[in-house]
């Protein structure tokens, strides 16, 4: 609408302007030699115009004419353009299916079509990694690392080739050199901090740690976390070498953490050695209401050096009041009260949960029969239940399980990852409880016996032979107790075995560049085998393909 209006405007001004012009009247005259004339002004205004019209027409086709060889051309190389970004979208859509016959095909066909285009470099490094061709996908991450555009993209490919290649020193200089070139580069932090904690390089992971809070890759409660965890882990190292810093570690740590268990064991520990009981005992019973922990109760119990074990056992009861439901209470309770000789009161925390016992439960069971009543027979019952009791909790991450607690996942290189709690394979199912119960009736079988007195005088009235005391054949070992497999489900507990022995979490690779080819090594064996401060460069590849995963 406002166009219309100042259209009409310019209109209506040139018309006024016209009619001004006419209503002056005037002539122009005009003289060439012999050649003279006296046009009306309008008239020569009109020419000027015509005249100016006519010349723009010219120049446009002048114009337009010198310039056909070039759009020529430029159409000629926008139609390969547009089959070359057409190659790349379809040969894209090849990888995603798995189809390396067609995405090599279209990377061929992009390369020539658009070889100065990142995507067709990065289509054509993904078909080449598709067929196997690692050599081709390399030269191909080396000239997208050489462009300015493209360097972060080809310094990734060539980390994702050198770590299935096992060189473990390219990938980690490729990461670091990303690092540097992009710092919010979440995979080259993540490895970067993965590789140095492997290598208890603690003060290296504590710079990429800040880096990471200074680029925003991480938020500062996490941060204030993982920073904690790291500090403790320095502190563990540093125990026995360098106690000063490693008491300035820990200390920093449980500021930042004070529900970290191992940070406040540590902690606890130098403060007792001070002397600083009070402040000891406050972080303990910190942590401990978050979450309580056989290592808390520990050190709560050895807070104050020369105790006696009824003054440990009094600290502990006043401990496990603040948690009186929670087994750990019980448990602390027992390992004290048996360590003082409070058998009763040992034998009164532990009743509630000798129904269904856990293995803590059952072999602290063992050893209050075994050190009160000295009765091998019961403390070897409750050891064959030990065997097949529900788990306790333990160091568990990404369902690897650890009998101490580490600062990173062997698995993923997360921090922090591990957690107390109980595996989920350890859970007991039906058919384990079934067989539970018959290993002890078993047990109660083998366990000795004493010899059944005769019957008394009183019982016998019809005047017959008193009976012969009977005695027990010696005992025999539980696993003749158990049987032959036929009557023993023996080969079911042997199943159950291997089910426990599965991992916790099943772990899933995530889907990398094109995925890694079959013919590869395989390196199932990394969880297992890898511990961070064990690590070495045969396993590698599947450490750092999961850290960036």
């Amino acid at each position: 609408m406002i166009r219309i209006i100042l259209f009409l405007f310019l209109i209506g001004a040139a018309a006024l302007g016209l009619a001004t012009i006419a209503d002056l009247g005037g002539d122009v005259s005009l003289q060439w030699g012999a050649w003279r004339a006296d046009p009306p002004l309008l008239v020569v205004l009109l020419v000027l115009v015509l005249t100016v019209f006519a010349l723009i027409l010219l120049w446009a086709l002048i114009r337009a004419i010198w310039r056909t060889p070039g759009r020529i051309r430029h159409a000629r190389h926008e139609r390969r353009l547009a089959k070359g970004r057409h190659a790349i979208t379809q040969g894209l859509i090849a990888i995603g299916t798995g189809d390396h016959f067609a995405a090599r095909h279209h990377a061929d066909v992009a390369r020539r079509l658009a070889h100065q285009d990142p995507l067709a470099l990065l289509l054509h490094a993904q078909s080449a990694q598709l067929n196997g061709d690692r050599d081709g996908a390399q030269r191909a991450f080396h000239t997208l690392a050489e462009r300015e555009d493209t360097r972060v993209l080809g310094l990734r490919g060539l980390f994702v080739e050198a770590q299935r290649r096992d060189d473990v020193l390219t990938a980690v200089a490729m990461a670091e050199e990303a690092l540097k070139v992009a710092p919010a580069s979440a995979w080259a932090s993540h490895a970067v901090l993965g590789f140095r904690c492997s290598r208890s390089d603690w003060d290296g992971a504590l710079q990429i740690l800040e880096n990471d809070l200074a680029s925003g890759l991480i938020d500062p409660a996490p941060y204030r976390r993982q920073r904690g965890v790291l500090l403790t882990a320095r502190a563990l190292d540093l125990e026995t070498g360098d106690r000063d810093q490693s008491r300035e570690s820990v200390m920093e740590a449980v500021k930042l953490a004070p529900t970290l268990v191992p940070a406040v064991t540590l902690a606890a520990k130098f403060l007792s050695e001070s002397n600083q009981t009070r402040r000891a005992m406050r972080i303990v019973e910190a942590a401990w209401m978050a979450q309580p922990h056989p290592d808390l109760a520990d050190a709560y119990a050895h807070i104050r050096l020369g105790d006696s074990a009824v003054q440990r056992l009094s600290r502990v009861e006043s401990l496990a009041a603040k948690s009186p439901s929670h087994i750990e209470s019980a448990l602390a309770v027992a390992r004290a009260a048996i360590d003082a000789s409070e058998f009763a009161k040992a034998r009164a925390v532990l009743a509630p949960f000798t129904e269904t016992p856990t293995q803590r439960v059952a072999l602290l069971m063992a050893e209050l029969e075994r050190t009160e009543h000295g009765d091998s027979g019961s403390a070897r019952a409750w050891m064959l239940r030990a065997v097949r009791a529900a788990h306790d909790p333990v160091w568990t991450a990404d369902g690897y399980v650890s009998d101490r607690w580490r600062p990173v996942s062997p698995v993923t290189g997360r921090i922090d990852a591990f957690q107390w709690l109980t595996p989920l394979s350890a859970l007991p199912s039906e058919k384990s409880k079934a067989i539970d119960a018959e290993i002890a009736d078993d047990a109660m079988l083998a366990a000795p016996r004493a010899e059944l007195p005769s019957a008394p005088a009183a019982a016998s009235q019809d005047n017959s032979p008193a009976p012969a005391p009977i005695s027990l054949p010696p005992q025999t070992p539980a696993s003749a107790a158990v049987g032959p497999p036929v009557f023993r489900p023996r080969r079911e507990i042997e199943k159950i075995d291997s089910a426990r022995l599965q991992p916790v979490i099943p772990i899933v690779r995530a889907p990398d560049d094109p995925g890694v080819p079959d013919d590869a090594p395989p390196d199932d064996e990394f969880a297992d085998s890898m511990r961070p401060d064990q690590m070495q460069a045969g396993g590698w590849r599947g450490f750092l393909s999961r850290l960036v995963s």
